[in-house]
């Protein structure tokens, strides 16, 4: 055993070295969000007015699908407020960390040639593995002191020692848990893209099975794993079995993949390989069709997996907006006219905010098909194409509108789902093309950041993995951003921040006009400095 994990020690310390300011990054965004939301939650709900009326908001399914049933009992606090609305959503911010750091510590270091080479020196067999699971355990054991030390000196009303550290080891656990899952499946997969697709599959899998059974069997969410963290029950019973099923599952999972890499070659995956054709299809006679090629997979869950996530909120429509049965009252003054219409409201409203979740995931598949033109120059992929009649203009487009198509079409998929699974359920639903409005909406928003990705990488290479920071701000932002009553300013800050409230509102096409004529100009612009500027060499 020691024979395999020999000099460990050396690649941790390196490791570490590569990845500070990454990891600072991300302690600083994660703490600082926990910290800085619970010191704001006083002023929020400090009211017993305003604590009454986000209990109401919190209960509602809709809400529950989101962020989790609200269990605390009374009398209720600011505190298990906070641990309703973060707990879920911290989560979710946690899971993606770990995935991107397994990924980027295994598969990726062994697609990039890092692996045999070090491993040619006098380093074990398993000193790389090894070397990223003791980075995953400072990375979330850090994170976790320093998220329940955020909370500790936050001064949040009715919070306490132990729940605050539940909070931290809970979250800790979480993430320690996908990280150990992520590594499973980079032992499985070939390449670190098939890994982290794998990766996120999985915990989207997880996610929707826990909004489902959150709504409609909350104590089938036992089942999901991803609802452990709702179990936690903090600030309320603090309840520590949780943080146990979650470091008893990533032991095993951690032993597995230990053993698992016994039997694969480096740079190998384990799932058995397809057998390829002997010669190349003739739709492979252009960059376009060998760009579509490649990504195919993927393109394929991405579409499908938004298609299953609308439909799946699409499903709650009849529950969300279903005023009438819920207070016969109401529907006695108003009458049942007003109340379908009433209902509708409140089903537009919440298409509002799914509309935000869809753009900015279908945002996703579009930057990384985007973002491989730099990571497969510098791995010397495109060297034959260079070596052909293919110039770089010609490559940029097929790239970059392939890219943008599939971001559309994914939100497209995500809306669809939704539209459908909403009007088998509601009698009384909005019309198709009241809906829509959302679609047509948000696609100028996700057109520019695109064009933002674009830029940096035709003009600043090396910094285009900060286009990132535009979704994941975005998602927070305005996800949480009316609970944490962020001000107007805070929230345009991104593109997606800019559109009204449609579905609720009409289309404001003079803005979505401008603002995809901007994004098509970054395009271009993107376009013309990958055209002029030096390639990349690794």
């Amino acid at each position: 055993m020691m024979t395999h994990n020999a000099n460990v020690g050396q690649l941790l310390h390196l490791n570490l070295r590569r990845d500070w300011l990454k990891l600072a990054l991300w302690l600083i965004g994660l703490v600082g969000l926990m910290g800085g939301a619970a010191a704001k939650f006083n002023g929020l709900y400090g009211t017993q007015t305003a604590m009454r009326s986000i209990i109401t908001t919190l209960k509602a399914p809709a809400m529950v699908s989101l962020l989790g049933p609200f269990t605390a009992a009374q009398p209720y606090t600011v505190a298990g407020i906070y641990a309703a609305e973060m707990m879920v959503f911290m989560g979710l911010f946690v899971a993606m960390m770990n995935i991107y750091f397994a990924i980027h510590a295994t598969r990726q270091d062994e697609d990039s040639g890092l692996v045999e080479l070090v491993r040619a020196h006098a380093t074990g067999r398993n000193a790389p593995l090894t070397a990223a699971i003791l980075e995953l355990l400072l990375l979330n054991l850090t994170a976790g002191i320093l998220e329940a030390l955020s909370l500790q000196v936050s001064g949040m009303h009715g919070m306490t020692t132990v729940g605050n550290w539940l909070f931290g080891a809970g979250l800790a656990a979480f993430g320690l848990m996908f990280g150990a899952f992520s590594l499973l499946w980079a032992q499985l997969a070939d390449t670190s893209r098939d890994a982290t697709m794998m990766s996120y599959v999985w915990l989207g899998s997880l996610f929707i099975a826990r909004m489902a059974t959150d709504v409609q069997a909350p104590e089938a969410t036992w089942l999901t794993v991803y609802g452990w963290i709702e179990k936690l029950d903090i600030y309320a019973t603090d309840q520590w079995l949780p943080v146990g099923l979650m470091l008893a599952v990533t032991v095993v999972l951690g032993v597995l993949t230990l053993a698992v890499t016994q039997n694969r070659d480096v740079g190998a995956g384990l799932l058995p390989q397809r057998k390829g054709r002997q010669g190349a299809s003739v739709w492979l006679n252009s960059p376009l069709a060998l760009i579509a090629r490649l990504e195919r997979t993927s393109t394929l869950i991405w579409l499908f997996g938004l298609g299953i996530l609308g439909a799946t909120y699409g499903s709650i429509f009849g529950t969300a907006g279903d005023l009438l049965t819920s207070n016969p009252t109401m529907a006695k003054l108003i009458g049942t006219a007003a109340t379908h219409a009433a209902n509708r409201t409140i089903v537009l409203a919440f298409t509002n905010k799914l509309a935000v979740i869809f753009v900015i995931l279908a945002t996703l598949p579009g930057l990384s098909t985007l973002l491989r033109i730099n990571a497969d120059e510098r791995k010397g992929y495109f060297e034959a194409l260079h070596a052909r009649n293919v110039s770089r203009t010609r490559l940029y487009a097929s790239i970059a509108v392939y890219g943008l198509l599939v971001a559309v079409l994914a939100f497209f998929c995500g809306m669809v789902g939704m539209i459908a699974a909403g009007q088998a359920v509601m009698p009384h639903a909005p019309t198709v093309s009241h809906l829509m409005r959302a679609f047509w909406g948000y696609v100028p928003a996700l057109i520019v950041v695109y064009g933002l990705g674009a830029c940096l990488v035709g003009l600043l290479p090396r910094w285009q993995s900060v286009i990132w920071i535009w979704p994941a701000y975005g998602f927070f932002s305005l996800y949480l951003g009316s609970l944490l009553d962020l001000p107007q300013w805070a929230t345009r800050l991104t593109p997606y921040g800019w559109i009204n409230n449609v579905p609720v509102a009409q289309v404001q096409w003079p803005t979505a006009a401008w603002m995809t004529l901007l994004g098509l100009g970054l395009i271009l612009c993107g376009g013309c400095a990958y055209a002029n500027r030096d390639l990349m060499v690794n």
